[in-house]
């Protein structure tokens, strides 16, 4: 295990999530219905719900809006949402993946095709960039639950790989297989719920980027991630601190 990686997976710059809450609550709205339907509204035993809520939660949704997208999963007229990973390459040739989840799978290739694009990237094929990630479990907590060094033990005994700690946040890394279990030991050793638990795609080493490849891909994320289709965006991409600060983030 090491603590030391600078890798990110949220692609957002520093407050855009407030800045987009949402936007935000709408994704997750449409994880926690697609989950409800795939495995039924129960969530002792439906695992993909139980993190989708959890995620929800830690996010601070509010209980009303998550009883509202468990209940539309059950609806008869309740959407059918396909899902599709789209791969391609964004400014300075950096690996980007898209999930999505969509009710019409031709209007998402067709704007997600267009928001890489517009912003110097260009779509590719599926397994085209994905070689270069790993499939792995991720959970976040706030920094203020407990110090680094607590974190990592707790992590390490639940039976996570990576613990990557920073002022804001605790990211901790496992086995896509082991995510529910490791989830569930940090959350009673924690005492609090994480921001979020869920399978990422995490690449296998990162690239840095100058000042204006760091504004060209923030921009064509930021497109990304404002489409009702798009569900999450993974990069292999890494801004130094100083690019960060010319940036304001």
């Amino acid at each position: 295990m090491a603590g030391h990686s600078k890798f990110k997976n949220i692609m957002y710059r520093k407050g855009a999530q407030d800045k987009k809450r949402s936007s935000l609550f709408s994704k997750l709205s449409k994880e926690i219905t697609v989950a409800a339907k795939m495995g039924g509204p129960d969530m002792d035993s439906n695992p993909r719900l139980r993190l989708a809520v959890q995620t929800a939660r830690g996010q601070s949704m509010p209980k009303d809006n998550i009883q509202r997208a468990i209940n539309k999963s059950q609806a008869g007229n309740a959407e059918n949402y396909d899902e599709i990973r789209y791969e391609g390459f964004g400014p300075g040739g950096i690996a980007i993946i898209v999930e999505s989840l969509t009710d019409n799978k031709n209007r998402a290739a067709s704007d997600i095709r267009t928001g890489f694009a517009k912003n110097g990237g260009n779509l590719g094929e599926t397994g085209s960039v994905s070689f270069q990630f790993d499939k792995v479990g991720e959970i976040i907590f706030d920094a203020a639950v407990k110090s680094a060094d607590e974190m990592f033990e707790i992590a390490l005994e639940a039976g996570a790989e990576d613990v990557v700690s920073d002022d804001e946040t605790h990211e901790i890394y496992c086995m896509m297989e082991d995510l529910q279990s490791v989830t569930a030991a940090m959350t009673e050793a924690v005492g609090s719920e994480p921001k979020s638990a869920k399978l990422i795609w995490k690449p296998q080493n990162t690239i840095e980027v100058d000042l204006e490849t760091a504004r060209k891909l923030l921009k064509m994320i930021d497109v990304l991630d404002d489409l009702d289709d798009v569900q999450n965006i993974y990069g292999n991409y890494e801004i130094p601190d100083d690019v960060m600060e010319q940036l304001g983030a």
